[in-house]
């Protein structure tokens, strides 16, 4: 194993791999891996990143890529669960027949043994809900990262794949904006025939709360995804009012299927407050693809200024710092 310390810098890399779950919760089933210790021979842990009840996220160093990874690790319980077995084999199916420069990259799964795992690229930037939480975004950022994401998921798409869990701590803020965690990811017919919710609770499209009763899962569900985190962005809430999420009542969980979304105020730019809207339409069928959402957000992109270096700009003169006053 290369040695670490040649890394000064390991210490402010804030991967947006860590799930931001806990670590307590889940420490009596980690595989506790620590420093130098191997995943697989030539695959050596780093230190923990975070996790969530499947998994654990380890930064790694690895030898055949000669240089430092995510481990994506089915968790020591997990390993005899075929449900989790089939996400991650679905997951590397996903990857491994999709490439998008907004898409993660995996480099390898391994799929059998001891220890599950899919080695993942680095990507160092925060998650989308870190940056909101934490400084919030400016339209100047949203409108690119909204054309970045229709571009990922139109291809996704073309590729017969929904993705089916899009929300912001599914976005890292790299140097080009990526779109992680295929977990759930499927083919449309395969999520046409899905019998049991699919994504996350507050993101998730009215036909993936109720498969039972709808049976248009697909890209549409994906412009839904697309429609809810846009709109956290601009607003910092969700768009519909939430009730106790262990609630028995379908509408209590999921009131996407019933309700409305809170309206958007004037201050949004209409062409983008109109294009959120029609994102959560309850109508599959009425709700934008991601190339129409992105054809209505381009011109809007259009007029935005161009970014500038400051005193720094490409063959610009330095500009010479004021004389001292005497």
């Amino acid at each position: 194993m290369r040695d670490l310390s040649s890394f000064p810098h390991l210490g402010l890399i804030t991967p947006g791999y860590s799930l931001g779950v806990s670590e307590a919760v889940w420490e009596q089933d980690t595989w506790g891996f620590a420093e130098g210790d191997e995943i697989v021979p030539g695959r050596h842990a780093v230190r923990l990143l975070g996790g969530g009840r499947r998994y654990e996220a380890y930064l790694v160093w690895d030898d055949a890529l000669y240089a430092l990874a995510v481990a994506k690790v089915v968790r020591p319980a997990q390993t005899a669960s075929s449900r989790t077995l089939a996400g991650m084999a679905g997951e590397a199916e996903a990857l491994s027949l999709l490439a998008h420069p907004s898409l993660v990259r995996c480099f390898d799964a391994v799929l059998d043994g001891e220890r599950p795992h899919l080695l993942l690229e680095l990507l160092d930037g925060p998650r989308l809900s870190t940056l909101e939480r934490r400084y919030g975004l400016a339209v100047e950022q949203l409108l690119p990262l909204a054309l970045q994401l229709c571009s990922a998921l139109h291809y996704m798409h073309g590729q017969g794949w929904a993705h089916l869990d899009v929300k912001p701590r599914n976005i890292i803020m790299s140097s080009t904006p990526r779109l992680i965690d295929l977990s759930v990811a499927q083919r449309f017919g395969d999520a046409r025939r899905a019998s049991s919710p699919i994504g996350t609770d507050a993101y998730m499209a009215p036909e993936q709360c109720d498969p039972a009763r709808f049976d248009e899962i697909g890209p549409a569900s994906d412009s839904w995804g697309l429609g809810v985190t846009l709109y956290e962005a601009l607003t910092d809430e969700l768009p519909f009012l939430r009730g106790d999420g262990a609630a028995e009542s379908l509408a209590a969980r999921y009131p996407q299927v019933s309700g409305e979304p809170e309206p958007l105020g004037d201050d949004v730019l209409p062409p983008l407050r109109d294009a959120v809207h029609a994102c959560l339409e309850d109508d599959p069928s009425a709700r934008p693809l991601p190339a129409e959402i992105s054809e209505a957000l381009e011109p809007l992109v259009a007029l935005l200024p161009l970014p500038r270096l400051g005193r720094f700009r490409p063959g610009a003169r330095p500009s010479r710092p004021p004389a001292p006053a005497r």
